[in-house]
């Protein structure tokens, strides 16, 4: 089944249930993918690019909740992180920091990398094969850690 006719479901299973929260996020998905689906070529989005839209979804969701927590506006801000949650349902598992970590060693290793300036280099290896998998910015850090050692 393909991810759309996944949200799909999961939006009718959300309306029977008459779960109004669950459903905002699911149609916010839905909207996306939408959008994704008229802008380009194809009629129908990959289950990858669909992949990028609910990990970008999520991203935005936990950066408002972020900034609704340091303003002060609770109520706001667990709006957004039940919204971010229903998102994480339909995401890939992440790799934690120690696989990561290892990522970047064993690439690190196989390049022959050897300090901050072949960083560009290693980025681009692990940002193709971790892609969905991990946050750009823990890489980064991770990389920039381990190239200064």
């Amino acid at each position: 089944m393909s991810f759309t006719n996944t949200i799909n479901d999961a939006i009718k299973q959300a309306m029977l249930a008459k779960d109004k929260d669950r459903l905002a996020a699911l149609r916010d998905i839905k909207s996306k993918l939408l959008l994704e689906a008229t802008s380009g070529a194809g009629a129908e989005v990959s289950d990858e690019a669909a992949m990028k839209i609910c990990m970008k979804l999520h991203k935005q969701r936990m950066e408002t909740y972020e900034l609704y927590k340091t303003q002060g506006r609770d109520d706001l801000a667990e709006e957004e992180l039940f919204q971010a949650k229903v998102i994480e349902g339909y995401l890939p598992k992440m790799l934690t920091e120690d696989e990561i970590r290892v990522e970047v060693s064993n690439t690190i290793s196989q390049l022959g990398a050897a300090g901050p300036q072949d960083m560009g280099k290693v980025m681009g290896v692990l940002t193709g094969k971790l892609a969905g998998k991990a946050d750009g910015k823990v890489i980064a850090s991770l990389v920039k850690e381990l190239l200064t050692k």
